[in-house]
């Protein structure tokens, strides 16, 4: 049997395949990794007018209280997230993170108050389980409603907002983590000023059935071009972003991760909402003494880029190994490798000089600051 036939197609595939996508297989989804433009061009375009990426594989969910008091909702996902549910004001977004009992990431996600419920977005690999974790743990307190009738679709890069202002004017008023309902070319559209690349942009879920009809419209802009997910990866490594399953994952934890800045106050110790989250005792150790190991930037010498699984060490033998690369390319704006791992926290520092293991051989790499691009969200 032909494994592609196996594999689930978003409602933007048609439109997809018509722009020329080269289809690939992720996440059980088949997805365009290119269009015609190719991967360097549809990097650059993007970080400087605006891209539009199909990631309806990613899962939204809707999380409604039994009881009808939104507050029910926002205490029931506290019990699963290290971060401040119950005070993120109605309109607005925040990343969490799903953790486990001995403080690993089961995933990460995005949570948004609507008023009335939450609507959470969850990386596409992790969307069945996720969905099946919060309906054993929080399931008696909510109705959760996984749709598969709804595209997701980011458009992204410096032109986004004047791009998207020729739909609807209201789009300027909105900052960064902003959500909110629109109607898109008469379909009933939840948009968030938020994305994946660093860049200033959206995310827009559509309905279904209505969903080609605003890309197609989104497209005919000139200054919009279909990207694909080659160029969507080499933006968010440009960007610092983790990807989940690389960067992040049940071995690593939020501080191990570098994420600490997503866990607010109350939820560490001696805030009004101390713990409560699964591994809170290792995270909240952690958020207060360190973690052995830490997630760092690396940039390294000449062209040849550095790739996942390469090993660290300090010396130029290879001796003294001290982390491993879990996510490497050639960033196209930094116009030269970049990369990000663990290694020990003796090695954290920037400017440190490490030695990376590529092709037998270990290439100098440096210890950087990310993001490796600055950010241009809008606060």
């Amino acid at each position: 049997m032909d494994g592609s036939s196996e594999l689930k197609k978003t409602p933007l595939h048609v439109l997809n395949v018509s722009l020329g996508g080269r289809m690939v297989p992720f996440a059980g989804y088949e997805m365009p990794v290119q269009y015609t433009a190719g991967v360097m061009k549809e990097h650059l375009h993007t970080r400087a007018a605006a891209g539009l990426f199909d990631v309806s594989h990613m899962g939204q969910v809707t999380v409604r209280a039994r009881s009808g008091d939104n507050a029910d909702a926002a205490r029931a996902l506290e019990t699963l997230v290290p971060v401040d549910v119950v005070g993120l004001g109605e309109g607005r977004q925040r990343y969490a993170l799903f953790t486990n009992d001995e403080g690993g990431i089961l995933d990460d996600l995005m949570i948004a108050n609507r008023g009335d419920h939450f609507y959470v977005v969850v990386n596409a690999a992790c969307k069945d389980a996720d969905f099946a974790h919060m309906q054993a743990k929080i399931g008696d307190v909510c109705e959760l409603t996984l749709h598969d009738d709804r595209a997701l679709v980011a458009l992204q890069g410096p032109h986004a907002e004047a791009v998207l202002a020729e739909l609807w004017a209201d789009i300027s008023s909105m900052k960064f983590m902003d959500v909110r309902a629109c109607d898109l070319h008469d379909a009933d559209c939840i948009v968030s000023r938020s994305g994946y690349t660093g860049e200033d942009g959206f995310e827009i879920s559509i309905p279904a059935a209505l969903a080609e009809t605003v890309c197609r419209r989104l497209l005919d802009h000139p200054d919009v071009l279909p990207i694909g997910l080659g160029a969507r990866d080499s933006l968010r490594l440009e960007a610092g972003l983790c990807l989940y399953g690389n960067d992040i994952d049940t071995s690593t934890t939020p501080v191990e991760g570098g994420l600490e800045w997503a866990i607010q106050k109350v939820r560490r110790k001696g805030g009004e909402r101390e713990g409560g989250f699964p591994g809170a005792s290792v995270i909240l150790d952690q958020l207060e003494n360190g973690a052995d190991r830490r997630r760092i930037g690396l940039r390294a010498e000449g062209r040849a880029p550095v790739r996942a699984g390469a090993v660290l060490a300090t010396d130029a033998e290879g001796e003294d190994v001290v982390g491993t690369v879990t996510s490497g390319g050639f960033g196209p704006n930094v116009d030269g490798p970049v990369a990000m791992g663990y290694v020990a926290k003796s090695a954290i520092a920037p400017g440190t000089q490490l030695y990376a293991g590529v092709r037998g051989k270990f290439l100098p790499v440096t210890v950087s600051a990310m993001p490796f691009v600055k950010n241009t969200f809008k606060r």
